[in-house]
């Protein structure tokens, strides 16, 4: 290979001269990419001169590989009103900024965060703003996030804004100006550390290289501010959401995770004597911090919001009394108000003496009168927006254009005489544009693309903290604003070059935690989800080994009549277990088409498929606790049970699938059993599917071990209980019905058997935290020891149909019962401490 080319044999030039040579920004837009001169930037040209050393066939195998970890992680995020998941769309470029304008940026930042935090504090404090006439009353008294109940009220921890944040682009004169300003419960940061892994991960040698700034200080900083205020010197830090279905739940749990957070949702707290707690399966537990991801107006139902379900009644008093430290304080939203950008200019040089160095396009309050006039005169070149803060989910669709404005002037005009107030008038912003990449025959070659910035500060006790980078969402389309994340919009990372190479992070020697071996406490919402995710891969593998059940063991026993109908007895029985669980339409179905619907049946919901897409679902809501090998092995199989969905597949294709299927659900169990740590959590998990083990073996004994098994019937027995192998070591005179059913419900050395499942659910009950302080045992604790005594004192033959029924409905009883006690959704889930207040 010649000096300056690559492995394909194309030459360095040749390949930046094909990517950029038909690159055009859009006339009258400014572009990252390319000067006033159509001259390359100097960050750019750093990032392409390393880039373009690289075959286009190894630039996009390290994305599929970057696409892959995405998937395997279950990096997602969902549309607004929308209950899927979509795959992270992570763009295949970063944003990147050079040291001095990154420079000039933050000191802009820093100065609007330290403008709104006094603002703030005024308006919910003298009010010297309005009294000044700096800003007029009617935009604080009308602003739906100005909440009156939090007037007077002192932050605890002295700060109303934890994280700042704000949607920047660059305007026609090449300066970066505030598109919108974000404090009511800032997004995007857990993305912005997501890229940040995902494209490391994939261009390692690039991020070197270029001496990007690194991330994990800015987090360190910023966990300490959190932590800032609280009366406790290691303060509990809870992260509240509004749960798995929130669009931007995975970034929550991912800033949990790196955080050491504790995730919560409004039903995991409670307000007892004046303070926040959290409930665990270990009882109440003090709440210091909440960092809440939740609308501030859902917060508090006897305060705020009354039809709230997402928040926690009275909490505000925790406020007031100062036992909890908030970030952001409920009603910060207030200064997201599109009004208020019309008179930050002049309250900044009140309150600053400075004028904005990040400005907001000029905008007009339509309040005012003269605002008003300016903008009917001016009409035809201004959008017009809301003034108070958008309907969540409209984002900039609730922006009129000038097209739009000039269509429908008549409604426009009719809108500002009956209600001036509701709207502003604000100078034109179009976006500016940096490359992406797109495909064509002669090979890969940059486009330009619309796209958003989103920066962050926070607020540390030595001052607000930038972080050294962002979150760049980018538009596929030129006519779509990527302001906010949909389908079409892709993410970028955002890397700040710094003029010096960049050391490694290294932990902080200064206010380190100390040494503990504690694992935490595990919120009884949390529980729950584990626990019902390891009753979920328990059934998805009782499923596919009845499957392969029917497909291998009753194969070659089977006996069709005229009609193809299965008439073998043991056959009809696995038949009959299917459908009773819900894992078929019909019995009487043809072997492949009973097989193909037991396994991958989309609409079937007792599927091996649908129990494994519920066991995800529960697995969403505990990112912060598996490992992302299970999330692999989680993804793996999710995948291998909906590929070619709507297709016909043979009996030995599903056999294949059903035994890898069995596989992924085996590694699955290894990961749980070897990855886990052995706190509250993995107990839950391993406690669900054990009870559902226990039922489902009682389930397959009654229908093959009764007391007219045949030798086919004591087979299949085995087969379900993956015992044949251990079986035929002990037995050599073939299946006998006491022998098999001493192997799958008595043995305590077979780890499939019942008996093998009830010692180790009472081993996790023992290791589970005990409230009562009486010494008599909880009822779930008696109900599980009194099954262990009648397997104690059982043999083989007195297990008849009748003792192994009232087997199952005593395991049934006892999930119920672990369910009661630990939690928030079992039969005393509605606790009295939670109605306080509600009558």
């Amino acid at each position: 290979m010649s000096a300056g080319r690559s492995a394909d044999g194309e030459g360095v030039s040749e390949r930046l001269a094909r990517w950029i040579g038909a690159y055009r920004p859009q006339a009258g837009l400014p572009d990252e990419f390319l000067d006033a001169d159509g001259r390359p930037r100097g960050a750019w040209t750093s990032l392409l001169d390393r880039l373009g050393t690289l075959p286009e066939r190894e630039i996009m195998a390290r994305f599929v590989s970057a696409e892959r970890h995405i998937r395997d992680a279950g990096i997602s995020y969902r549309i607004y009103g929308d209950q899927r998941e979509h795959a992270w769309p992570l763009g295949s470029l970063p944003l990147v900024i050079d040291a001095p304008e990154w420079r000039a940026l933050s000191e802009g930042l820093v100065q609007r965060a330290a403008l709104m935090e006094a603002i703030l504090a005024d308006v919910y404090g003298p009010g010297r703003l309005v009294a000044d006439g700096l800003l007029p009353a009617a935009i604080v008294a009308g602003s739906p996030e100005f909440l009156r109940p939090l007037h007077g009220v002192a932050p605890p921890g002295g700060r109303y804004l934890k994280l700042y944040a704000a949607d920047i682009g660059r305007g026609a004169d090449g300066r970066w100006r505030v598109l919108a300003d974000r404090t009511q419960a800032p997004s995007g940061l857990g993305y912005a550390l997501e890229n940040r892994m995902v494209l490391t991960r994939a261009f390692p040698d690039l991020y070197q290289d270029l001496h990007v700034e690194r991330l994990p200080a800015f987090f360190q900083a910023f966990r300490q501010a959190l932590a800032a205020g609280s009366e406790r010197s290691e303060p509990r830090i809870c992260l509240l959401t509004s749960g798995p279905f929130s669009s931007t739940y995975v970034e929550q749990a991912a800033l949990a995770r790196y955080l050491g957070l504790m995730l919560v949702e409004g039903d995991d707290l409670v307000m007892q004597d004046g303070c926040l707690h959290v409930r665990t399966v270990s009882g109440l537990k003090r709440a210091d911090v909440l960092w809440r991801r939740i609308d501030a107006d859902y917060l508090d139902p006897l305060e705020l919001n009354p039809a709230s379900r997402l928040g926690i009644p009275g909490v505000i008093d925790a406020l007031r009394n100062g036992s909890l430290v908030m970030g952001n304080m409920p009603g910060s939203g207030m200064v997201e108000s599109g009004a208020l950008a019309a008179y930050l200019p002049r309250i900044a040089r009140a309150l600053t003496g400075e004028d904005l160095r990040l400005e907001s396009p000029r905008t007009w309050w339509c309040g005012d009168p003269d605002g008003l006039a300016h903008v009917r005169d001016h009409l035809d070149g201004l959008t017009l927006k809301p003034a108070a803060t958008p309907t969540r989910g409209a984002g900039r669709d609730a922006i009129l254009a000038p097209p739009t404005i000039a269509a429908e002037r008549a409604r426009v005009l009719e809108a500002l005489r009956d209600r001036p107030f509701d709207y502003v008038g604000q100078e034109p912003a179009p976006l500016s544009t940096m490359p992406g990449w797109e495909r064509t025959d002669a090979g890969l070659r940059f486009v330009p693309r619309p796209f958003a910035l989103r920066v962050f500060a926070a607020a540390t006790p030595e001052g607000w903290r930038v972080l050294p980078g962002g979150f760049c969402r980018i538009s596929e389309r030129p006519d779509v604003d990527p302001i906010e994340m949909r389908l079409g919009i892709r993410s970028a990372d955002v890397w700040v070059l710094s003029d010096t190479p960049v050391d490694a992070p290294t932990p902080a020697l200064q206010g380190a935690p100390r040494v503990r071996r504690i694992a935490g406490h595990l919120p009884s919402r949390a529980a729950d989800g584990l626990f019902w995710f390891g009753r979920y891969a328990e059934r998805a593998e009782a499923v596919i080994r009845l499957v392969l059940a029917h497909l291998v063991s009753v194969g070659e026993a089977v006996v069709t009549d005229i009609t193809g109908d299965v008439r073998a007895p043991a056959a009809q029985r696995l038949r009959a277990i299917l459908a009773e669980w819900g894992a078929v339409s019909a019995p009487g179905l043809p072997t492949a088409a009973l097989a193909q619907e037991a396994l991958i049946g989309r609409e079937i919901h007792g599927s091996a498929r649908a129990h494994v897409e519920r066991a995800r679902r529960n697995a969403a809501t505990l990112r912060t606790r598996l490992s992302g090998e299970a999330w692999r092995v989680l993804a793996d199989l999710t995948d291998l049970l909906a590929l070619d969905e709507g297709r016909d597949f043979a009996e030995a294709q599903l056999l294949g699938r059903a035994e890898r299927a069995l596989s992924h659900i085996a590694a699955l169990s290894g990961l749980t059993q070897e990855n886990m740590s052995r706190a509250a959590g993995w107990h839950f998990v391993d406690l669900g599917r054990r009870i559902e083990r226990a039922i489902n073996t009682c389930s397959f004994a009654m229908s093959f071990a009764g007391d007219e098994a045949s030798a086919d019937d004591l087979g299949v027995m085995l087969a379900l209980c993956d015992s044949q192998v251990t079986y035929g070591a002990r037995y050599m005179q073939g299946v006998a019905l006491e022998p098999v059913r001493d192997m799958v419900l008595l043995d305590p050395f077979n780890p499939r058997s019942v008996a093998f499942q009830v010692e180790a659910i009472l081993r996790h009950l023992d290791d589970l935290p005990a409230l009562s302080a009486d010494g008599i045992p909880e009822s779930h604790r008696r109900l599980a020891a009194r099954i262990r005594a009648e397997f104690a004192g059982c043999e083989a033959a007195d297990l008849d149909g009748v003792a192994m029924a009232r087997l199952e409905s005593d395991l049934e009883r006892l999930a119920d019962a672990v369910a009661g006690r630990y939690f928030p959704n079992g039969p005393q889930g509605l606790r009295p401490e939670k109605l306080v207040g509600l009558a």
